[in-house]
C-alpha cells in the first residue's frame, strides 16, 4: 500500500513517500550535499523534499542543463505544488525585462544556468535571499561549465547558503567527483545503489543483452584503406619528433585530443614552423581517425555522408586546410569511388530492425529508444526502418543545424517526445541529447546502435528503461572493432565510480572537507571586502570569460553590450582586446575591421587602449611587414597605446590595475559612443565575399566588372569567369548559391 508525503505546501496524494528519498533529504538539509542515485528512483523526489523545508527561507533556484528538462521540473512542482504560480521557468527564450520580473515574484525558479549566468553579470540578479540552490546533473559543475560560476556567486552572496546536486553519475574518477564537489561547495556525498535493500523495492528487472556482429570483409577493405591514409599522417607526425609521446593507427581519440591540447599550449609559449605542422598533421588525424571509426561501427551510408562533408569544407572559402589536402590526397579519392561501388551494407541496420520488430511482436505497445553516437546514423537508419508500418520512428537530435542535416528547436523536441508518450511513435532514434534526464518512464527497450566508452553515458542510456516496469537493454557490437574496447572500457568505468562514490562517502570525504576550508574563507573575506568603493567595469557580452575572472579579481564587473570597445573602466578609458590571432585575422576581414574598431574607440574615449594578448603574433601566413604596419598605424595615427600581454591572465591584471588607477582619481565607469555604420560600398563588398570561395579581393574584382551586385548575380557562368581570379569553380559555386533551391 502507497503512502504519500504530507506537506503544507503540497497536494495531497500526489508524491509517494520512500523511505530512501527521506533519509538523503534529512541529510542534504544538515549540509551541502551531492546525491548519487540511479536514474529512475525519483531524485527529483528527493530534491522535492530538501526544497519544502527550504522555501519559507528564502527563494530556491533548482537548475538544469537543458530547456526540456527545465520544463519537465517546472511542470512537476507546478503539479504538486497547491499554489502552482509560486514557480517559474526561465530560459533563453524569455527576455531579460520578463526574467527580471519572474525572478522578482517567484519564490521556486526553473532555469537554465547559462540564463542565470548571464543575468549575474549583467547585474539583473542577485543571490543574497536564496536559500537552496539544487544543480540538477551536477557531473557538469566542471571546467568552465555556469554551474561552477553560480556556485561561488551564491557562496559569495547568499546569508545562509545551502547546495543540493544531485547526479546518477558523477563519473569514474575520484579527481573529477572531488572537483564537483569542490566547485559546488559540497562536503558531503550521499549514495545508494541498486542492490541497497531499501532502493531494492523500487527496482524493476532490467536484461541487459549484447548482440555481436560480423562486419563484411569488403567493408573492412575500406577501412584498412582509410587507416593507410592515417598511418601516413601519424608517421610524418612521429617523424617531427616534437611530440611528447608516439602514437599509433590505435590511439585512442582522447589520447589524439590530449596531445593537440599539449601542441596548441606549445605553440602560445614557443611557436615554431615544427609546432604548427604537428598541429596541421593532428587536425588530418582526427579527421581520418573519425572516418575509420564510421567505417567499421556505423557502414557506409554514415561514412558516404561524412565524405561528402569533408568534400564541402574542402571547397568552402572557410573551410579547413586539414579536409583540403585529405580530399587532394590520390588515395582518398580511391576510398570514396570503392564506397560507391560497395554492394554490402553493415549488419547493424538489418540487426536493430530484427530487434525492433521481435520486441514490438511480442509487445505491440512498446515505447523503444535507440541510441547512436552520430547525427548521420541517426538519420540513415530513420530511412532503413520507415518502409515497415510495424516501426513508426522519430529522429530525436539537438538543436545546431549543419548542411543537409537540420536541427531540432526545443519546442520540436518537447513536441516529439509527447507524441513518444502517447504512442504517435515507438521508437525514438536519439543521439545524446536523449540521454539525460528526460522523463520518460514507459520505456521497453533501450537499443544502443554502439557501446560507449564514458560509464556517465552509458549509465544514463541504460536508465532510460526500467523505471516504471521491466526492461530490457541491447547492444550492438561490431567483432574486432573499437566496438568491444569500448564496451568494457564503460563496464570497468562503472565499476571503479561505484567502488570510488562509496570510499568518498567515506574517509576520503574528510580530506574533501579539508580542501573546501581555505575556498570558504577566501569566500568570507571576499564578503567583508565588498564595498560601496569597490571598482566598477563593463565588460563586453562577448568576453564572459574574461568578466568571470575579472570579478575572481575583485571587480565589481557588469556585463552588457558595448557597440565600441571590449572594456570600459571609467568616462575616459576604454580597451579593446585582440589575441595575436585576432589582431591578424581583423586586418583583412571586412566584418571584424581592426581600423573601424580602432577608429571608434579613438572618437569616444579620450584615452583608448589596445591590448595585443600572445607571442604568436608572427606565426600566420601574412607578411611580416604588414603585422607591423597596422601595429604603427593604431598607434601612430590613431593614437591608441598598445599594450602587449602573455595571456589571458596578464591581461586581467592589466585592466584590474586600470580600473584601480581609474577608481583612485575618482572616475567612475560610463559607457558611451557608438559604431560607425558601414559605407554601402563596404556593404556591398562584405556581401559578395560571403559568398563560398570568394574573399575580398576577388568580391572588388566582380562589382568593379559588374558594377551592381543584382548584374553579378544573374550573371552565367561564361560572364563570371570573365573577371579577373574568377575561375570555373568559383564562378561554379557563385551559380550553386543563387540558383540552387532551398532545401529548408
Amino acid at each position: 500500500m502507497c503512502t504519500y508525503l504530507e506537506h503544507p505546501h503540497l497536494l495531497p496524494q500526489t508524491v509517494e513517500k520512500r523511505l530512501f528519498q527521506l533519509d538523503l533529504a534529512a541529510t542534504a538539509l544538515k549540509s551541502s550535499s551531492l546525491i548519487v542515485v540511479p536514474t529512475g528512483l525519483g531524485k527529483t523526489v528527493i530534491a522535492l523534499m530538501v526544497l519544502l523545508a527550504r522555501m519559507d527561507k528564502g527563494r530556491v533556484l533548482f537548475l538544469a542543463p537543458t530547456k526540456p528538462l527545465v520544463e519537465q521540473h517546472a511542470v512537476f512542482l507546478q503539479r504538486v505544488l497547491r499554489d502552482r504560480d509560486i514557480v517559474s521557468m526561465m530560459t533563453g527564450e524569455s527576455p531579460p525585462e520578463k526574467r527580471i520580473e519572474s525572478w522578482g515574484k517567484s519564490r521556486i525558479v526553473v532555469s537554465t544556468p547559462q540564463v542565470i549566468e548571464n543575468d549575474l553579470l549583467s547585474r539583473r540578479i542577485d543571490l543574497k535571499d536564496v536559500s537552496l540552490v539544487i544543480f540538477d546533473e551536477a557531473h557538469r559543475a566542471v571546467g568552465n561549465y555556469a554551474y561552477v560560476y553560480i556556485a561561488d556567486r551564491y557562496h559569495r552572496e547568499a546569508k545562509s547558503p545551502l547546495v543540493l546536486g544531485i547526479t546518477a553519475s558523477p563519473g569514474s574518477q575520484s579527481e573529477k567527483i572531488a572537483e564537483i564537489c569542490t566547485n559546488l561547495h559540497i562536503a558531503n556525498i550521499q549514495t545508494r545503489t541498486e542492490n541497497d535493500a531499501d532502493v531494492a523495492p523500487f527496482i524493476h528487472e532490467r536484461e541487459i543483452e549484447w548482440v555481436k556482429l560480423i562486419v563484411p570483409k569488403e567493408l573492412l577493405l575500406i577501412r584498412s584503406a582509410i587507416e593507410e591514409l592515417l598511418r601516413s599522417r601519424i608517421d610524418d607526425l612521429n617523424l617531427l619528433g616534437i611530440s611528447p609521446v608516439r602514437i599509433d593507427v590505435k590511439s585512442s581519440k582522447k589520447e589524439l585530443l590530449g596531445l593537440q591540447a599539449v601542441l596548441m599550449s606549445s605553440a602560445k609559449t614557443k611557436a615554431n614552423k615544427s609546432t604548427f605542422v604537428a598541429i596541421s598533421l593532428l587536425a588530418e588525424i582526427l579527421k581520418l581517425h573519425h572516418g575509420v571509426e564510421l567505417a567499421e561501427t556505423q557502414g557506409p551510408d554514415a561514412l558516404a555522408r561524412y565524405f561528402q562533408r569533408l568534400e564541402g569544407e574542402a571547397l568552402s572559402r572557410s573551410g579547413s586546410k586539414a579536409s583540403r589536402r585529405i580530399v587532394q590526397d590520390p588515395r582518398f579519392r580511391r576510398v570514396v569511388d570503392a564506397l560507391h561501388s560497395l554492394e554490402v551494407e553493415h549488419p547493424k541496420p538489418a540487426a536493430a530492425k530484427r530487434i525492433l520488430l521481435e520486441q514490438i511482436a511480442a509487445k505491440p505497445e512498446s515505447r523503444i529508444m535507440v541510441f547512436t553516437n552520430y547525427r548521420d546514423t541517426a538519420t540513415s537508419l530513420l530511412n532503413f526502418l520507415k518502409d515497415d508500418p510495424a516501426i513508426r520512428a522519430v529522429r530525436f537530435v539537438g538543436q545546431s543545424s549543419r548542411e543537409n542535416d537540420e536541427g531540432l528547436s526545443q519546442k520540436k523536441q518537447a513536441e516529439i517526445l509527447q507524441k513518444f508518450r502517447a504512442g504517435d511513435y515507438n521508437v525514438l532514434i536519439a543521439t545524446s541529447v536523449g540521454e539525460e534526464g528526460i522523463d520518460i518512464p514507459a520505456t521497453d527497450l533501450v537499443l544502443f546502435y554502439e557501446p560507449v566508452p564514458s560509464e556517465i553515458r552509458s549509465i544514463q542510456r541504460k536508465g532510460r528503461t526500467g523505471r516504471a516496469r521491466a526492461g530490457r537493454v541491447v547492444v550492438l557490437m561490431a567483432k574486432g572493432t573499437r566496438d568491444e574496447a569500448y564496451h568494457w572500457i564503460s563496464e570497468r568505468k562503472e565499476k571503479t565510480m561505484n567502488r570510488q562514490i562509496r570510499d568518498l562517502s567515506g574517509e576520503i570525504q574528510e580530506s574533501l572537507r579539508m580542501e573546501l576550508i581555505p575556498r570558504q574563507l577566501q569566500i568570507i573575506e571576499q564578503k567583508e571586502a565588498e564595498e560601496p568603493g569597490k571598482m566598477q567595469i563593463f565588460v563586453d557580452s562577448r568576453e564572459r570569460e574574461m568578466a568571470k575572472l575579472l570579478e575572481s579579481l575583485g571587480l565589481l564587473v557588469t556585463v552588457k553590450n558595448l557597440e565600441v570597445g571590449d572594456y570600459v573602466v571609467s568616462d575616459r578609458v576604454a580597451i579593446e582586446r585582440k589575441t595575436a590571432t585576432d589582431f591578424v585575422a581583423s586586418i583583412i576581414d571586412p566584418e571584424r575591421n581592426l581600423f573601424r574598431q580602432i577608429a571608434d574607440l579613438a572618437r569616444t574615449y579620450d584615452r583608448p587602449v589596445l591590448i595585443l594578448e600572445g607571442r604568436d603574433l608572427y606565426t600566420t601566413q601574412m607578411n611580416a611587414s604588414s603585422i607591423r604596419g597596422a601595429m604603427i598605424s593604431v598607434a601612430v595615427d590613431y593614437g591608441v597605446p598598445i599594450i602587449p600581454t602573455e595571456d589571458r591572465d596578464e591581461t586581467a591584471s592589466v585592466i584590474a590595475l586600470l580600473a584601480h588607477r581609474e577608481m583612485r582619481e575618482g572616475r567612475e565607469p560610463k559607457v558611451h559612443g557608438h559604431k560607425t555604420a558601414r559605407t554601402l560600398k563596404e556593404q556591398q563588398e562584405y556581401l559578395i565575399s560571403a559568398i563560398p570561395s570568394v574573399g575580398p579581393a576577388v568580391a572588388k574584382n566582380l562589382l568593379k566588372h559588374f558594377a551592381t551586385i543584382e548584374k553579378i548575380m544573374t550573371a552565367s557562368l561564361e560572364e563570371l569567369q570573365v573577371v579577373e581570379k574568377v575561375g570555373p569553380k568559383i564562378a561554379q559555386r557563385i551559380r550553386e548559391l543563387v540558383g540552387g533551391n532551398y532545401k529548408g
